[in-house]
């Protein structure tokens, strides 16, 4: 199973409960406030800002709460401005981490970050050491029980998809970046369900964990997560089911 598949299934558990809703809730107005600054409050006429708007439907944000965002992205209400960053470094075991992160106090969140990687067994690298093994490419997730096979594969790949696999319980289609927004068009008119619905940084390749290693992982995963600063995460580990359902 990959690292990213995995992970993905595990935010959504995370997200189930009204503390860890909030913490949602505030990264996707981050990502909508961003996104409405760099490309414009019209989401038809501003991919990522569609992007988000769904993600953010899909959680049940109330209408107005996007709207605000939109506006404070904008300028047309007062808002605090928000910084990119991306962070790379080692997980246990050697495995790669790649953190988005959308801050207003940048000194504040590399801290932070450095100090999550140390306290689980990894460390914080120079720009460029891991972003190599990461491809940007369209990602959905769709259960296995939504939907058959056979119908999502000729569905996607009629649309442009460059790979629907089978992962952990769930399907996995794959987009070039480009084909993204056609396939996820095409997804939606076929009225099947996703779970996930984004453009993400795919693993390459995997590196494997078990025991001891694979537990401190899934710890810096979900405190990188947890943090304030940080928008999304990214490890090409591949931890054991076991594991993952034990913890």
């Amino acid at each position: 199973m990959s690292g990213h598949s995995k992970w993905s299934s595990i935010k959504h558990k995370k997200a189930a409960t009204d503390a860890r809703r909030g913490k949602v809730f505030t990264k996707l107005i981050k990502e909508i406030m961003v996104a409405a600054r760099m490309g414009g409050g019209d989401p038809n006429a501003n991919p990522r800002l569609r992007t988000a708007i769904q993600a953010a439907k899909n959680e049940n944000m109330p209408k107005d709460n996007i709207e605000r965002a939109i506006k404070k992205g904008t300028g047309d209400l007062e808002g605090v401005s928000y910084e990119e960053s991306i962070y790379e470094g080692y997980g246990p075991g050697g495995a790669a981490v790649l953190v988005e992160s959308l801050t207003d106090n940048k000194n504040r969140a590399v801290a932070d970050i450095r100090h999550i990687f140390s306290k689980n067994g990894g460390n914080l690298g120079e720009n460029g050491c891991v972003a190599w093994m990461f491809d940007k490419k369209g990602y959905f997730l769709v259960a296995s029980t939504a939907v058959e096979e056979d119908r999502l594969m000729e569905t996607a790949l009629e649309a442009g998809a460059e790979d629907v696999r089978e992962d952990n319980g769930n399907f996995e289609v794959i987009t070039a970046l480009e084909d993204f927004e056609a396939v996820k068009g095409a997804i939606e008119a076929a009225e099947i369900p996703t779970i996930e619905a984004e453009v993400t940084m795919l693993p390459q390749t995997s590196t494997n964990l078990s025991g001891k290693e694979a537990e401190q992982m899934l710890r810096l995963m979900e405190m990188l997560d947890d943090c304030e600063d940080v928008q999304k995460v990214y490890t090409n580990a591949d931890i054991p089911a076991d594991i993952v359902e034990r913890m």
